[in-house]
């Protein structure tokens, strides 16, 4: 793997992760295109470093969330950041182990050009129908469970690539009410504990990748998890602050047009 391919996989994971527009449609299509040779560890590298973007963005949330969560187990002591905690562990487990069976069982069968353009498309319609049509009701801290697990039940649809895993969480939080930058808030940091646990998942390949790979690979790697976490922390900051008064409308449309493309680029 070449130096350029990793800084210019690095910026699109960055984009499209956080972004609700699929970084598994784009890490797959752009190789596909170009017909770039790209190991399979590298993409969990590449989350990695927007998992570190969510981990320091929010560092003072996490340690309020994690603080809030020991008293309410230990001291009883019940807190929004406790209960905001708990309801985080709820829905990742049942979302977790959802989409872990199916993208175990399903990744050779979905990862097809001609399925991805059209997951982009499907769900760039229902964000962009379900954004405009939903109000906005809660805010982040005012979170139910209900809402909570619903969204995190609706990741394991991630497996598909080209639904997005923000993109799915954040649909379902609108669906649900929730306002928009709540809805954004509330998916990032839900993706931490899963992108977090694929990671450690991984670490046997990114091991058995370093102990074959030239110094130009290593480079590689490294360029692309800082690449993925400096755009990283510049996308969640942005999209905080687009989504006080913007809409999901621009991302749903992007989708559309990426994957009308797509299809085109296969048939023609």
């Amino acid at each position: 793997m070449e130096i350029y391919q990793s800084l210019i996989l690095g910026i699109v994971q960055g984009l499209t992760e956080l972004l609700p527009i699929s970084s598994s449609a784009h890490l797959f299509l752009i190789p596909w295109l170009f017909k770039w040779n790209i190991p399979d560890s590298f993409d969990i590298a590449l989350h990695f470093g927007t998992l570190l973007a969510i981990g320091i963005f929010f560092f003072k949330d996490w340690i309020k969330l994690i603080v809030g969560g020991f008293n309410m187990a230990v001291k009883k002591k019940k807190t929004g950041e406790g209960r905001i905690f708990w309801y985080i562990v709820a829905a990742t487990i049942p979302g977790g182990i959802i989409g872990f069976v199916l993208d175990h069982y399903a990744e050779d069968i979905l990862t097809k050009p001609v399925i991805i353009a059209i997951a982009l498309i499907v769900m760039g319609i229902i964000l962009y129908l379900v954004d405009k049509k939903s109000k906005s009701e809660t805010e982040y801290q005012d979170l139910s469970f209900k809402q909570t697990f619903l969204i995190g039940l609706s990741q394991s649809l991630a497996f598909i690539p080209g639904v997005s895993r923000s993109g799915i969480t954040m649909t379902t939080g609108r669906l649900l009410g929730v306002k928009r930058e709540a809805a954004a808030k509330y998916s990032f940091m839900l993706s931490g504990p899963i992108v977090l646990a694929a990671t450690i998942f991984k670490l046997g390949d990114f091991v058995d990748y370093f102990k074959v790979a030239t110094m130009t690979g290593m480079i590689s790697f490294i360029i692309g998890v800082i690449t993925s976490f400096i755009v990283g922390m510049i996308v969640i900051k942005f999209l905080l602050k687009y989504l006080q008064k913007g809409s999901f409308k621009v991302f749903a449309v992007y989708r559309m047009i990426i994957g009308v493309a797509v299809l085109l680029y296969i048939f023609l």
